[in-house]
């Protein structure tokens, strides 16, 4: 028998389908418009190579934008079988949280102002970003990650198939599950603002014009411009960095082939995180030495802003989960005092 105050939060996201549907009004609208998106483009590239040919461009533009809509039903079916198939498992996971305690099933879009309790065991089924985004709201809560297509997603924050969950939301609910804690990202400001991230945080503008700002780590201050500052976590070092660390071997590589790949080696469970400035520039202005770093435990970044309303920092690529950082701005950045805990077994 379960405690009363124990509960189940499944959290799910919305198909593409859903997505489209939303978008468009309805499903019939949705696939009007992929088809004739399709069948358009197909049409118009077709004409351009045709001009060779005069005699046969009116065969050859029916015939790509035929094929090309043939395509757009083909992709849309496969988007339909894909959404009834996430369907079914969700149901048959809920199903399956028989333990006699509440369950509740709520969307990802929800999950910013749920109120999670205590006790509550999460399970989050969906590709890994989503576990990444359930993480910086269910604070110390075990999350069970569950891969509803392991043939398509990688599934590195998703351990479980969906017919594996109720064993281990069984052993989280029992207090007996294997975890593994994972070091968080915090952005604070002055103003007592904050924002966590499980991969990376980044400081910056939300379009393409540069980032400026004035850096401080340790005794070492500067004024920079660049395409913004990218903080990752243990979690995040395989993402986005290593994508950073592997433009800068590109770049090594033009003085000599044998250059070895840069990296900066960190598990999830590190209280550390490290740091890149993504492209500075050196100018009269601006300085380009405070690029690259590793903030351990206690150790903080802070950042001021320079920028207007286009500055901002956010977390784990979502831009709508962010906080605004136009001009004055000062912005704290280390490692958070919480952690997510990940069921791995």
């Amino acid at each position: 028998m379960y405690k009363i105050d124990q509960r189940i939060v499944i959290v799910t996201r919305k198909t593409r389908q859903e997505e489209l549907t939303a978008k468009f009004g309805t499903k019939g609208q949705a696939q009007f418009y992929v088809s004739r998106s399709r069948s358009a483009y197909a049409g118009k590239l077709a004409e351009k190579r045709a001009i060779a040919a005069p005699g046969k461009a009116l065969k050859s533009i029916a015939l790509a934008e035929k094929l090309a809509e043939s395509e757009a039903l083909g992709e849309l079916q496969d988007i339909e079988k894909e959404s009834a198939s996430y369907g079914e498992i969700v149901g048959g996971l809920r199903q399956e949280m028989d333990f006699g305690v509440p369950v509740q099933v709520v969307d990802r879009a929800l999950v910013p102002n749920l109120v999670f309790g205590p006790k509550d065991v999460v399970v989050a089924i969906g590709q890994d970003g989503l576990v990444a985004n359930v993480a910086k709201y269910a604070l110390g809560l075990p999350i069970v990650g569950v891969n509803p297509d392991p043939a398509q997603y990688d599934g590195v924050l998703l351990p479980f198939e969906w017919r594996q969950a109720r064993a281990a939301v069984r052993r989280a609910l029992d207090g007996k599950a294997k975890v593994r804690e994972v070091t968080l990202a915090e952005a604070r400001l002055a103003d007592s603002q904050r924002l966590l991230a499980f991969n990376d945080l980044f400081i910056g503008a939300r379009t393409h014009v540069s980032a400026r700002y004035r850096i401080q780590v340790d005794a070492h201050a500067e004024r920079q411009s660049s395409s913004g500052i990218l903080v990752s976590t243990g979690a995040g070092s395989t993402g986005w960095l290593s994508s950073v660390l592997n433009m800068a071997r590109g770049v090594m590589a033009l003085g000599s082939p044998k250059t070895q790949r840069p990296s900066m080696p960190m598990t999830w469970e590190d209280r550390k995180l490290a740091y890149v400035v993504r492209e500075p520039f050196a100018s009269k202005s601006s300085a380009a030495n405070v690029v690259a770093g590793m903030l351990k435990e206690q150790e903080q970044m802070t950042v001021e802003s320079f920028m207007g309303p286009e500055g901002v920092i956010f977390s784990d690529g979502v831009e709508a989960d962010a906080l605004p950082f136009a001009q004055g701005a000062i912005a704290t950045i280390g490692v958070a005092k919480e952690k997510a805990r990940l069921v791995v077994g």
